[in-house]
């Protein structure tokens, strides 16, 4: 079976329409990164910068050319811990949140 609807259109409709699914994907966003998992952390960044600011409005709010935060936030992208920190900090803000850390025992 065909799918009918492109999977990064249906999750930017719904993370327009749902703050807590926002951000939910927030928080999956930043706990692989702290926990090391790079590449499943970029990826879900990038789709989370789609469907809140883009990446054009991104490139004007860190100052850094869209391609280059493209290019971070990419499979094999390799952004520094202030380009991260900058991009965590657009899309927080964009979602009206706080990111806070804490340590949990590990299963």
């Amino acid at each position: 079976m065909a799918l009918t609807r492109d999977f990064r259109q249906t999750l930017v409709e719904r993370v327009r329409r749902d703050p807590e699914f926002a951000r939910a994907l927030l928080d999956e966003g930043a706990t692989p990164f702290l926990n090391g998992e790079t590449d499943a952390a970029r990826i879900v960044l990038r789709d989370l910068v789609n469907a809140t600011v883009g990446f054009e409005a991104l490139a004007a709010e860190t100052s850094k050319p869209a391609k280059s935060l493209h290019r971070m936030l990419s499979k094999n992208g390799n952004p520094t811990m202030d380009n991260l920190a900058a991009i965590l900090g657009v899309v927080r803000r964009k979602l009206g949140v706080e990111i806070r850390a804490h340590a949990v025992e590990a299963a």
